[in-house]
Order: structure tokens, then sequence, then C-alpha cells
């Protein structure tokens, strides 16, 4: 018998993860079965164990296929030159959550994950690991302002860098309950805030 192919087996477990991001969305994580999964996927138990051992992998999986977007995307901006004023910078990731996180967006699972991490050690592990990484680039991206001269040489960049991580969740979370804030404000609201700061300077 011929062998399934990669590309075969790669939209098998893309049809999978879709379908459990749905199931997902549409019941919350934690309501999901394993059932609901096989009957959306339209796959048997043993098509869908064959890829994932448990819902926490697909959970897990969600995850990593957003995470992973949003981190390239922000290591990017993160990374370019001319380096990006911090407004800016603000506009455009949140302007990236908002894309992902539309009707059936994948970032519509951040806070669910979250949530089950609260009690979850496996799925807390996975998002701590992702937390880090992109708090990790919010550091490296302070450390450029201030090689360039744009910050104070003693400037603590690991605790600007937390800081800066911890507006989005709540840009996140404010968009999805109240769909009042949008990009813009976001960096209107950054650039009030620092105003008189070298973090607006234009590089």
């Amino acid at each position: 018998m011929p062998r399934v192919s990669e590309e075969h087996l790669e939209r098998r477990r893309r049809q999978i993860l879709e379908a459990a991001r749905t199931c997902f969305i549409r019941k919350g994580i934690h309501a999901t079965s394993m059932q609901d999964i096989f009957a959306e996927a339209g796959l048997s138990a043993g098509a869908v164990y064959r890829y994932f051992k448990s819902k926490n992998e697909i959970v897990e999986a969600n995850i990593a296929t957003v995470v992973g977007d949003l981190h390239a995307f922000f290591t990017a901006l993160a990374e370019s030159d001319p380096l990006l004023p911090v407004d800016e910078m603000a506009e455009r990731l949140a302007d990236h959550i908002v894309a992902l996180s539309g009707e059936n967006g994948p970032l519509r699972l951040a806070p669910q994950a979250w949530a089950l991490a609260m009690h979850d050690p496996e799925i807390a592990a996975y998002v701590a690991d992702n937390v880090i990484g992109l708090r990790d680039t919010w550091t490296r991206y302070i450390r450029r302002l201030v090689d360039a001269g744009l910050l104070p040489a003693d400037t603590d960049v690991t605790a600007a860098g937390k800081t800066l991580f911890a507006l989005f969740p709540g840009f996140l979370i404010q968009r999805l309950l109240l769909k009042d804030f949008s990009p813009e404000d976001m960096r209107r609201g950054v650039k009030a805030l620092t105003r008189d700061s070298m973090l607006t300077l234009t590089v």
C-alpha cells in the first residue's frame, strides 16, 4: 500500500485542530468533549487519537498555532529597522490581535486557556512558556531602545518588558467583552502616558 503523504497528514491534523477550535469557541474548552471534536471533524476516535493523545494536546496545539503566528509577527516588529516607537508598536500589535480574535478567530481561545491554566498544571506550564516568550520579546525591544539612546541607560528593561506585555491581555479582554477598544485607542493611550518621555520619539 502507498504510504500516506506528509501533506495528507498535515491536512488531517489541521482538520482536527479547526474542528476543535470551532467547538471550543462554541461551547468553551471545558465543556467540549472529545466526542464533540470527533463529530465536528467527521472523524472516528481512532483517527483523531492517531494525531493527539488527549484534549489537552489539542488545546496546546491550538495555542501553539495562534501564539506562533502572533510571536512571529511581534518579533518582526521588535527587530524592525528603523526601530519603531512604542506607540506605533502598540498599535500594530493591537491590529494583529484584532485580526486574530474575530468571530471565529483563534485568539478568542486565549482567555479560556488562561482560566484552565489556573487549575491544570500541564496547561499552566504550556501557557507560561508562551507568556515568557512574548514577554522576553518586549524586553529585547526595550533593550534596543536603550541601546539606541532613546531610553536612559539605567532603564529596568525587564520590568518595562513585563509592564508592556501586561497591556495586551487587557486589550484582548476589552475587545472581546466590551468591543469598545481599538488599536487607535491603544496608540493614543500609550502616547498620552509617555508624552514627556523619550519612548514616543520617532527614530
